[in-house]
């Protein structure tokens, strides 16, 4: 007779294909449950109610956020949120609304150093008993305005999904001249970390 499996289902709060095929690649077993959240407007609450709160909390607030809230309405599940804030000298910046902003962002970007935090939270019956935040730092070379009309037209309104309008893992790796972290933390998971939680929960065994 099998052994019945008494560990929880899984369920990653977050539509995002990235964060997605990263687990899926990493060997989890889940179901995807997308928040449903106004990051936007949580994100200019966080900013109202603590001028000072650093770009790294609000990315760890929201996903906590994300993960209470699926969180909430499958209870018995061990439910994860992620964030990720692009930021750049204070300044936050958000996905892209369409071509011409994602190109803004570039051009703003080139020659500078930003920093991607990336955290991801833990919930069971609507409260979070774990998260994590892991920053990565990156700077882009100094490309031409026309580079940047390449890539775009290249890459088309997919650049739109992401903060920065990059994903790192296509030949947008073209447009950096040095990343300092984790490649995961890049993608939009501090992965490690999660992957090493999970097994100390025994929801993994490998």
């Amino acid at each position: 007779m099998a052994e019945k499996d008494d560990r929880p289902g899984l369920i990653l709060a977050s539509g995002s294909r990235t964060r997605r095929e990263m687990l899926q690649a990493a060997g989890l077993a889940f179901t995807v449950v997308p928040a449903d959240i106004d990051e936007a407007a949580l994100r200019a609450q966080l900013l109202a109610s603590n001028p000072a709160i650093k770009p790294a909390q609000i990315a760890e607030e929201l996903a906590r956020a994300k993960a209470e809230t699926v969180s909430r309405d499958h209870p018995h599940a061990l439910v994860i949120g992620c964030d990720q804030v692009l930021a750049h000298e204070g300044e936050i910046f958000a996905k892209p609304r369409d071509l011409s902003d994602a190109r803004d962002c570039l051009m703003k970007l080139r020659g500078v150093e930003h920093e991607l935090h990336s955290a991801a939270a833990l919930a069971v019956a609507g409260l979070v008993s774990w998260s994590h935040t892991d920053t990565a730092r990156l700077v882009m070379r100094r490309f031409s305005p026309a580079a940047v009309d390449e890539y775009l037209a290249r890459d088309g309104i997919d650049v739109c999904r992401s903060v920065g309008a990059y994903q790192i893992e296509g030949h947008a790796i073209q447009l950096f001249e040095r990343i300092d972290g984790d490649y995961f933390t890049i993608l939009g998971v501090p992965l490690l970390p999660l992957l090493a939680e999970l097994r100390a929960r025994k929801v993994l065994v490998l």
